[in-house]
């Protein structure tokens, strides 16, 4: 038998090494922005399995089960080769990222360690390659740049975060390059001891949040166009903004409403995002193109971002709003995703199953921070945590008086804000805005009427129904349940006919969170509740959407918009005589709203023979196809089972 000379068997020991070992590489290593892309590529995976996974981590040096997110790599085309690439967008969360691969099997699943979705979390035994470091580079100004009003009606607020304190300022004018004022912002931040429960105080949940600047531009025209950037001539200008300010001199009002939005990620993590946001953001930022230099604002009430302890989606989700916060007023409510915690202040008897865990521990404390509406609503979180801020507010804006409440907060008689809401319905200016719009996260009514919101809405019944009805509240909206719902005039489960004593009220949950109220039998869920359409309820729609408000002194118009194709499907006209009008035959794609009650149109047990509602119902479900697909990307085979969440 022939034997090798040693520096030969040296060679074929470390080629055969080189050869199994995995590679891993990252193009760009150097980005400028969220969203900027990066490619991750892999060679040399011996025997791909489906489970095979690329963790995202950042900072990079964060242990192996602490990733921010995953993919597997069967969602690369070339995975059954060893080698393939995903490309994913990445956020700048003020620290670099790294990319890990892992291989994982079947027999070390761990049925205990799972997502939102009860889904395994994959393993971290056996990792295969490390990448180098991708890192944000400086220089580029701050990020996250979202607009609200202030108390006075001649400003307004913008806010951003950076990764440190060093001051920064905004500058603005009418024209763009020609900054006629500047501003210093001020600056808070909180710290991973002021959460309240897990995750958001563990290891896990918690990333630095930065640094949040809060600047306001003050003294502007009515009506006008202005451009403005944020930063510092040290650290680095934004890109230039603009907006159209308020102008109390219009009786013109536009919103865009909605509630339950959340966030997407281009990758799976510990909970559920909500990729249909993305179609919401796209279809809002379409109609403010549309109305070029009229001034309008968002409305988004509760549930945010569904960041539930995990604050890199707040980072996520300031992101994917900034292309409409930065050029309309970003207005919120609190929501049990925001707030929610075992010892929060506020939780009397008969509320024992409604307040849980649903705010992560986050305790409000991002909220409160990362937004600042006017008013100066708070409430003690009985811990080192600041107050709970924007709890309750309202202001004007063309012909209309927007009032914003807490479901998640004392409401009741006798409460501060209970006194608020009597004080600011008693006083509104009727010859000067004669509607009055009021929101609130969970709703006074709805026909999914799961038992656990049940003692809630009877206290809002018994205790803020009666000054709605008092003062004339032309229309409430609510979020919470994540499907559209338009009642009659309401008072005390009757329907009127006009909204003066009975308001309208409306469930505008459809933005985004993809769990839905039951409202028809599903096979494969035999045991789920299911909730018929009452006769109060004028229409119901399982698409997601948003509404829009116009109205001038004369009429108040809502729709609702979907996103699969973005037109018209409901409509409710209400005007200042007390008439209200449902929706008629003249628009939409499917024969918009009826009067009396009609089925949903988008429900998944379609009724009817109609080639348009077919059609509907096929965009339906290409879109939930090309949602699954993506989910697919991320996850293996097994199905995530939706429950009666909210």
């Amino acid at each position: 038998m022939m034997k090798l000379p040693l520096f030969l068997l040296l060679i074929s020991l470390v080629t055969q090494t080189s050869l199994s070992e995995v590679t891993i590489s990252v193009t760009p290593t150097t980005l400028q922005k969220s969203g900027d892309i990066v490619t991750i590529s892999w060679s040399n995976v011996d025997s791909p399995s489906k489970l095979d996974w690329l963790g995202l981590y950042s900072p990079p040096d964060s242990p192996h089960d602490h990733f921010i997110g995953y993919k597997f790599l069967s969602s690369s085309p070339s995975w059954k080769s060893g080698s393939g690439s995903i490309s994913l967008p990445i956020t700048n969360l003020r620290s670099n990222y790294s990319f890990r691969i892992f291989r994982w099997t079947e027999s070390e699943i761990n049925p205990k360690l799972h997502d939102h979705d009860h889904n395994p979390l994959p393993g971290t035994a056996h990792l295969l390659a490390e990448s180098d470091v991708v890192v944000f580079e400086p220089g580029h100004g701050p990020e996250q740049i979202h607009l609200a009003y202030t108390d006075v009606e001649d400003e307004m607020r913008v806010m951003f975060v950076v990764g440190d304190g060093e001051e920064r300022s905004v500058k603005w004018g009418e024209r763009d390059g020609e900054w006629s004022r500047v501003s210093v912002a001020r600056v808070v931040r909180y710290e991973r001891e002021d959460m309240c429960d897990t995750p958001a105080n563990g290891s896990i949940g918690w990333r630095d949040p930065g640094w949040i600047h809060d600047g306001v531009m003050k003294d502007l025209k009515k009506g006008v166009r202005y451009y403005y950037q944020v930063g510092s001539d040290s650290k680095g200008w934004s890109t230039t903004q603009s907006f159209v300010s308020r102008n109390g001199d219009s009786d013109e009002t536009i919103a865009f409403l909605f509630g339950d939005m959340g966030t997407s990620t281009p990758y799976a993590t510990f909970i559920r995002t909500q990729d249909e946001s993305i179609a919401t953001m796209k279809w809002i930022l379409r109609d403010i193109e549309a109305i070029g230099d009229k001034h309008a604002f968002i409305s988004h009430i509760g549930d945010i971002s569904y960041a539930r302890g995990y604050s890199w989606l707040w980072d996520h989700f300031f992101t994917q709003v900034e292309p409409v916060a930065s050029k309309v007023p970003y207005h919120v409510c609190i929501g049990n995703h925001e707030y929610d915690w075992p010892l929060q202040p506020w939780k009397p008897d008969w509320a024992y199953a409604v307040y849980g865990t649903d705010g992560g521990g986050e305790c409000g404390v991002p909220y409160s921070l990362k937004f600042n509406m006017p008013g100066n609503s708070s409430d003690s979180t009985g811990t080192r945590a600041p107050a709970t801020r924007n709890l309750y507010y309202s202001f004007d804006t063309g012909a209309v008086h927007f009032v914003y409440i807490s479901t998640e907060t004392n409401f009741v008689s006798g409460s501060s804000q209970y006194n608020f809401i009597k004080h600011d319905l008693e006083s509104v200016n009727r010859s000067k805005t004669p509607f009055v719009v009021v929101q609130g996260h969970r709703p006074m009514y709805t026909s999914s009427n799961e038992n656990r919101d049940a003692p809630m809405r009877n206290k809002m019944l018994e205790h803020l129904e009666p000054l709605f009805t008092k003062n004339n509240v032309t229309l409430a909206l609510w979020g919470h349940v994540h499907r559209y719902e338009r009642f009659c005039p309401v008072n005390n489960f009757i329907c009127g006919s006009t909204w003066k004593g009975f308001p309208v009220h409306a469930v505008i949950g459809m933005a985004g969170q993809d769990w839905q109220a039951i409202w028809e039998p599903r096979a494969d869920h035999p045991n789920d509740p299911i909730f018929p359409q009452p006769a109060m309820s004028m229409y119901r729609g399982g698409e997601f959407g948003y509404t829009k408000l116009v109205a001038t002194k004369e009429k108040l118009t809502l729709t609702y918009v979907g996103n699969h194709d973005g037109q018209i499907h409901d409509m409710v006209e209400i005007l200042a005589s007390g008439e209200v009008v449902s929706g008629d035959d003249s628009f939409g794609v499917d024969g918009g709203a009826r009067t009396g009650v009609v089925d949903s149109t988008f429900s998944w047990y379609v009724k009817g023979a109609s080639v348009l509602v077919l059609g509907v119902f096929v965009g339906y479900i290409l879109g939930y196809a090309s949602f699954s697909m993506k989910k697919n990307g991320n996850r293996p085979s097994w199905t995530p089972v939706k429950s009666e969440e909210t």
